[in-house]
């Protein structure tokens, strides 16, 4: 059996709340609870915070309990060094994955610390894009 781990970063606690028209109206509990039931012979976990340190805990304590990481960073994707060296830091795949197309916003969003380090990237899909990533691990 697969274990994946999602973890989203700041402000993703209040999607369907905020700025639907970018990340639509739909909370992330709701969009995972239809993605394990897809996905029910997978092990997906999730966890989120605003805080960068708790971001980097994560990821690095899932090295040795998963298969893959879904990352969505959000803004710490565009400022956050100390992410970027944990995912470099482990051996499992990490896929970035960012709800909205960040090059169609502003422009300090189109850069990404984590981007190098990962397995690849999903932009743009909205939430399909966590979808999209569960196919990418256990492809």
């Amino acid at each position: 059996m697969h274990k994946i781990l999602i973890i989203n970063g700041p402000n993703l606690n209040l999607l369907g709340k905020r700025q639907n028209d970018i990340y639509g109206n739909m909370s992330f509990e709701d969009y995972l609870a239809t993605l394990r039931e897809k996905y029910e012979i997978i092990d997906i976990q999730y966890f989120q915070s605003n805080k960068e340190g708790e971001l980097v805990d994560h990821i690095q304590s899932a090295n040795s309990d998963f298969d893959g990481i879904i990352l969505n960073a959000a803004g710490y994707s565009h400022t956050s060094i100390a992410i970027a060296d944990a995912i470099q830091a482990i051996d499992i795949p990490v896929v970035e994955v960012h709800i909205s197309n960040v090059y169609a916003r502003e422009e300090y969003r189109h850069h990404s610390y984590l981007s190098a380090h990962c397995k690849g990237v999903i932009v743009g899909f909205g939430l399909a894009g966590y979808q999209l990533a569960v196919e990418s691990l256990i492809a």
